[in-house]
């Protein structure tokens, strides 16, 4: 199960083979999103609190689109003997 603060790795799409952690999950729509990962432009109007111009930021990606890494066994061959 994919939550939030894991590691992943993209499977398809742009970033495709490309790592990050889950910073938020929406769980209804089985989507969640990857630091630095499937990054877009937004256009932001300028307010009185805030400055406009054009940001970038995360966008969400579907979780069949991920594969979780096991961080503990990362370095280790399959079928390598112990």
């Amino acid at each position: 199960m994919i939550k939030k603060g894991l590691k992943v790795k993209i499977l398809s799409g742009k970033d495709k083979k490309k790592e990050g952690e889950v910073i938020e999950i929406d769980r209804k729509n089985r989507r969640a999103k990857v630091k630095e990962i499937n990054m877009v432009k937004k256009h932001v109007k300028t307010t009185k609190e805030k400055k406009g111009g054009i940001i970038s930021k995360e966008n969400f990606i579907h979780i069949s689109n991920l594969k979780l890494i096991d961080e503990k066994n990362k370095n280790k061959k399959i079928g390598a003997k112990k």
